[in-house]
């Protein structure tokens, strides 16, 4: 290498001396030669200075990767870039050279039982060397985006081309001072109208994003400093140690610790529909996204946020949701029709204005076009006049369609999707807010629901005795104690802490587990840590929702002999079981009166509400698990009956109420849990879904999961409606019920939490899965999260979601009001008179009133008492029913006779000028508007004004409407086109418009009944449902 950088050097020395004795063209020659060589010569000195790179690959002679700089990852051994390699290419082998799961955590600092210190520099270390859990979403959408979408509409378009040219010609006949006023007032009027759509957009758009990101946040269970706590998913890091159940999201990329029949769905991922078996030998891999579908477990999390598969596969992903409302569905079949006839009205217009200028028969020379006097017209004059036509049909068109209808149930959404996440309710799907008003029937669990899901053991049977205090259980013989605390220690999902300080337990886990680990170490004094010494686990079968049990296959240390332990509802254990323990810890054989008895103790427990579980045992040889057919199987029968306990759950507070409320909308509430029936009967009664005086009721409202799922199809479709509760329903019990409601024709919502409610969930018209005790896998099969996991936030979402529609029809009611009035009045001045009262600046003003300020206004009402008085809103029932259409019609034709009169008459009446009455005409029927939104906030309330005070939103909307339309008269004459207005002017307008209130009155009185008006309406909705 050194003598090849000596010979460019020297070579170059040589060319540049010998240049002097050279010709010009060949000096050029060797200068170009001089530069390659010397850049040749730099390379290798540059090459010759830099270190050997070493091989990214990390060689498999050793066990921890030492290759890596401390300072060059925050002082951890290791970087992204490998951690992401092994677990892409799922490497067994490389896993191994780094010695394992557990040298990958002694590499992280990540203790396996202890996880990871939960200081707060700690945190952040981890999250500057391998990043945050988040994943990069597109930029959000700026508010010159959304003014970017709305001036592409067309008719905008059209205006502010006739804007421009007016503009034109103004400047050019009259000068910029005087000329720039007709245009320039529409220019600014159409932007007016963009920037406040655009704002309103942006807005809406700002709220939705928040509550999408509300919806990402899951809890997630970790064990830090070893204590185990819930944190946010989006503040797990690297090294983190985190539990896994059945129905979790996996929230990193990670590796297996421990655990048992740990199963996951990764078709998210790979596509596949095969549940992967994750173990700690053959596939230890577990990718951030995927579903934990059995068992349970522990891993350590080596890849976050963007640096995970699932980051990375979203990185390459973006989508927008684009998805319609059922009520927005309803609407856009009618905006058509409005849309044609305006488009018809604006046309006959135009036409019937042409014509009358180019004939002459306009007003006046002071009219709004001029007369046209044929030849000594000029032809600026003529354009302007037809451009001015151009626009006020234009911009009937676009008063005519009725673009707020999809802003006003977006801005009611928003609205009601903010306020149901201050009342505990994550809305996940738009449409289920508006389809939760329309709910029949609402099917709900118990646990955690109708309860408080806050268990604590109250009862305790050894045998046919029952243990009541400390001195009784004081007494209970040592063998027997052993097996109880070894069952319970070692059959459960929950752990227990105690911290260093010596305060109290903290017990972790279901709130069933948490229960029977509390009384265990309170009352029993098991001590986990020890027994976990002691014994070591085989196998476990995980508890689940259809066989309703979980066991565990421990052996002991001391003897080397192996233990079956079982847990679960006590009917079902005690099923299994050939003896039992009494009180003095002799066996006994479990005969047909000893079983009658222990289902009469089980009967009387669940009678007074108490869920019962029992524990069984049995010592199982080693032969029998020798095969693996064998070891995946735990010994189910001539099991000995260990003891009952009775878990109490009370009912929440208000729920009774909640039901009532329920029933009194006309939504019937059933009982679906897997209690038995009598703890199912107990708190049915409780609850008020069952009255107790009707026993005959009673009977006939009460069915087994097993003797529904036996009816035939014509019996379940015949009983359906009839049951009330449905005890020790298994998942496919819950599901069959909700396709029998749906095809009665219910609108079903349904309430789950396990990811076996999955298929019920999505079935469902709404599914409500709970934020608290829910799995992911529920939550995301759901459109509504119950954050508290209350069944009184549920009829919450019933009133919000009533609300929804209500509001909606509050603002077609108003919107149509001044489609038909404007419609009209403009049409009939035209013929009549061959100009329109209202300019185009004073039109597009009328517009924005009726559309973004209108729909702040009205679409922002809290749902009031009355709308639980009513009937659900039908599946197939039309937004505008006959009740609006009466309403709509009688302040229409009030503000067109009005209007039309004024129009005629109005400079005889009140002896002014053509210039002051068309101020008048336009200031009229700006405060009609006004006055009618009071109007159209109650379609059947004779009172219009009752509880307007809790929407300050629409006080601030009157209050700012009124405002501007004083300033357009008083102050912007020339952009409005508008004569300043006398105080007697002013009373007579507003004298005028108040009349809207006593009409409405007297209108509301005429009985008629609240069905469709439009039967083509009918059809369609048939159509669709």
């Amino acid at each position: 290498m050194t003598s090849i950088v000596s010979a460019n050097l020297n070579r170059i020395e040589i060319l540049l001396e010998g240049q002097n004795t050279l010709s010009i063209p060949r000096k050029r020659w060797h200068k170009a030669f001089a530069a390659i060589c010397f850049c040749r010569a730099m390379l290798s000195l540059l090459n010759k200075s830099q270190p050997e790179k070493k091989s990214t690959n990390l060689p498999r002679t050793f066990s921890h990767p030492t290759s890596y700089s401390d300072h060059l990852n925050n002082g951890f051994k290791i970087d992204n870039k490998c951690l992401t390699q092994f677990m892409k290419e799922k490497n067994l082998h490389l896993v191994q050279d780094l010695g394992g799961t557990d040298g990958i955590a002694s590499t992280l600092e990540a203790d396996i039982e202890r996880g990871i210190h939960d200081e707060e520099d700690n945190i952040a270390r981890r999250q500057r060397a391998f990043g945050s859990n988040k994943f990069s979403k597109p930029p959000s959408k700026s508010i010159f985006h959304f003014m970017w979408q709305a001036s592409k509409d067309l008719t905008i378009v059209i205006l502010l081309g006739c804007a421009a040219l007016s503009l034109g010609f103004g400047i050019k006949q009259d000068g910029l001072k005087e000329g720039w006023y007709d245009g320039g007032s529409i220019f600014i009027a159409v932007l007016l109208i963009v920037a406040i759509s655009a704002f309103s957009d942006h807005r809406q758009n700002r709220q939705f994003e928040k509550l999408s990101k509300a919806s990402d946040d899951i809890p997630i269970d970790v064990v830090r400093g070893g204590r185990r706590q819930k944190v946010s998913i989006f503040d797990i890091v690297v090294g983190d140690v985190v539990f896994l159940k059945i129905g979790d999201q996996v929230p990193a990329d990670g590796l297996f610790l421990y655990g048992h029949s740990l199963r996951v769905d990764e078709s998210s991922l790979t596509g596949e529909s095969d549940h992967v078996e994750v173990d700690y030998g053959n596939n230890p891999f577990l990718f951030s996204g995927t579903k934990v579908v059995d068992g349970y477990g522990r891993m350590l999390v080596t890849s976050v946020g963007m640096n995970s598969s699932w980051g990375q596969m979203m990185g390459l992903i973006s989508h927008e949701n684009n998805e319609q409302t059922p009520l927005q569905e309803k609407l856009s079949k009618f905006t058509p029709l409005l849309a044609k006839i305006g488009l018809a009205v604006a046309f006959m217009v135009f036409v019937v204005l042409l014509v009358r200028y180019f004939t002459g028969n306009t007003k006046s020379e002071n009219g709004s076009y001029g007369k046209f006097h044929g030849g000594k017209t000029r032809i600026d004059d003529v354009v302007n006049a037809v451009l001015d036509m151009v626009a006020v049909a234009v911009i009937i068109v676009v008063i005519a369609i009725p673009e707020g209808f999809p802003l006003a149930v977006t801005l009611t959404l928003a609205y009601s999707m903010k306020k149901m996440m201050a009342d505990h309710a994550l809305v996940r799907r738009l449409s289920a807010c508006e389809t939760m008003g329309c709910a029949t029937i609402i099917c709900t669990d118990k646990t955690g629901t109708l309860t408080l899901n806050q268990m604590k053991v109250v009862k305790f049977w050894i045998g046919q005795e029952t243990v009541e205090d400390g001195a009784a259980y004081s007494s209970i013989p040592r063998c027997l104690l052993d097996l109880i605390r070894e069952g319970v220690a070692f059959n459960t999902t929950g752990s227990i802490y105690k911290p260093n300080s010596g305060s109290g337990f903290e017990f972790s886990g279901s709130p069933t587990e948490k229960a029977i680990l509390s009384w265990a170490a309170h009352e029993l004094n098991m001590d986990m840590e020890e027994l976990k010494q002691k014994c070591t686990i085989q196998h476990v079968e995980a508890f689940n929702s259809q066989k309703k049990r979980s066991g565990v296959l421990v052996r002991r240390k001391a003897d080397n002999t192996i233990h079956v332990h079982w847990k679960g509802a006590a009917e079902m254990i005690v099923e299994m079981c050939s003896s039992f323990y009494d009180a003095s810890g002799l066996t006994n054989d479990l005969g047909d009166d000893e079983r009658t008895k222990l289902k009469e103790i089980i009967q009387g427990m669940a009678a007074s509400s108490l869920r019962c579980i029992a524990f069984a045992h049995k010592r199982v040889q080693e032969r029998k698990h020798d095969d693996e057919k064998d070891s995946k199987t735990l010994e189910e029968s001539n099991l000995i009956l260990l003891g009952l306990v009775g878990l109490k759950d009370p009912c929440r507070p208000g729920v009774r109420e909640a039901v009532e409320a329920c029933q009194f909308a006309g939504v019937r509430v059933k009982l679906i849990t897997g209690d038995n029936v009598f703890t199912a009967k107990a708190i049915a009664t409780e609850c008020g879904i069952l009255r107790p005086n009707d026993q005959e009721m009673v009977r006939e409202a009460v069915v087994e999961g097993k003797e529904f799922r036996n009816y035939t199809p014509e019996q379940r479709m015949q009983r359906v409606d009839e049951i009330c509760v449905m005890a020790r329903s298994s998942p496919f019990d819950k599901l069959l019920m909700v396709q029998c409601l749906k095809q009665k024709g219910h609108v079903v919502a349904v309430t789950g939490d396990g990811t076996n409610d999955a298929p019920a969930l999505k079935e469902a018209d709404i599914g409500l899965s709970m934020g608290i005790q829910g799995t992911e896998v529920a939550k995301e099969s759901s459109d509504i999260v119950i954050l508290d996991d209350n069944f009184a936030t549920v009829v919450t979402v019933l009133r919000w979601g009533r609300g929804v529609y209500a509001n909606v029809q509050k603002f077609v009611q108003f919107q149509l009001t001044i489609n038909v009035a404007t419609l009209v009045v403009n049409f009939v001045a035209a013929a009549s008179a061959g100009e329109v009262p209202l300019t185009a600046v004073q039109l597009l003003w009328v517009n924005l009133i009726m559309d973004t300020m209108a729909a702040l206004a009205l679409a922002t009402d809290k749902p009031t008492k009355e709308l639980m008085k009513r009937p659900p809103v039908g599946r197939s029932e039309p937004v505008i029913t006959y009740l609006m259409w009466r309403n709509v019609f009688a302040q229409a034709l009030f503000q067109i006779a009005v209007l039309l009169i004024l129009q005629f008459k109005g400079r005889s009446i009140f002896g002014i000028n053509q210039k002051v009455n068309n101020t008048m005409i336009f200031n009229t029927f700006v405060f009609c508007q006004v006055f009618n939104e009071f109007n159209a906030r109650s379609i059947e309330k004779k009172n219009v004004f009752k509880g307007s005070r809790r929407n300050k939103l629409f006080w601030g909307i009157i209050g700012i409407t009124i405002v501007v339309q004083v300033v357009m008269v008083e102050l912007l004459k020339k952009f409005a086109d508008t004569e300043r207005l006398s105080w007697g002017q002013w009373g007579a307008c507003i004298g005028i418009s108040a009349i809207s209130w006593p009409i409405s009155w007297v209108v509301k009185c005429i009985p008629l009944p609240a069905t469709p008006i439009f039967s083509y309406l009918k059809k369609g909705n048939r159509n669709k449902s």
